[in-house]
Formats: C-alpha cells, structure tokens, sequence
C-alpha cells in the first residue's frame, strides 16, 4: 500500500475521531444530532464521557499519523493499529448487538459499519505488512 493513501486514512480518521470525540465531551446533544441520533433522557452526562475514549481513539490515531509523517518506527505505528483496531472492533460489535436487542435505534449501524471497515483495513494492512515500509 502506498504512503500517500495510508498516511491519508490516518489522518482522514485521526481528526474525524479527536473531533466527534471532543464534541461528544461538550456538546453531545448537538454531537448527535449531526448524527441525526436522538439521545435518551439523562444520558448526556454518559455520551461526554464515552466521547472521551472516542477522543483518545482520535489522538492515537493522529499519533499514528505522526510517526507516519515523521518516518517512525514501523513497528509503534503497528501498535497503534493494533490497539484501535481491539477498540474499533469492540465497538462495533457492542453497538450491533444493542441494535439487535432494540435498545440502539438502527441510525447506530453507521458506526459499527465505519468503526467495522477501519479494523478491516487495519486488519488486512497488519497482515499484509503494509506498515513495515511506510514509516522508514
């Protein structure tokens, strides 16, 4: 895979993470309606609070992309993926089972889809190796 693409998906989800994840901290309410998801009576305080491990998905990833940037180590950056990947795929499969039970409304699938496709990709680049020539 080439370095341009990969340190693209890196930043592309870095910042659409550290974002969503500092607005679910201070404004979750809004955060979901960009969402166009509705948030249940009371659980405002609990998205702020799930928005700080979506923000710190976000830093790593950006941290990620640093290493990219700066030519790091290959294998910290491997770390990296690995490590969202487990938080990603955690995710995913939480938010599918709660739709399942219908206790998320079906609006949810965009993120178990996109966290779904992101630990797809880092899963396919882990075993293929293709970070072991992007960040020398």
């Amino acid at each position: 895979m080439n370095r341009p693409f990969l340190l693209g998906y890196q930043l592309l989800i870095g910042f659409s993470d550290t974002l969503t994840g500092a607005l679910l901290i201070v404004a979750p309410e809004f955060t979901l309606g960009l969402m166009r998801l509705h948030a249940p009576t009371g659980s405002l305080p609990f998205l702020s609070f799930i928005g700080a491990f979506v923000l710190s998905v976000g830093l790593a990833c950006l941290y990620g992309g640093l290493l990219m940037a700066q030519r790091g180590s290959p294998s910290r950056l491997e770390i990296v993926w690995l490590l969202t990947a487990f938080t990603r795929a955690s995710v995913a499969i939480f938010v599918v089972t709660q739709i399942l039970a219908q206790t998320l409304e079906a609006g949810w699938m965009t993120v178990a889809v996109s966290d779904g496709a992101c630990v797809l990709i880092q899963a396919i680049g882990l075993r293929q190796g293709w970070l072991a020539h992007v960040a020398q």
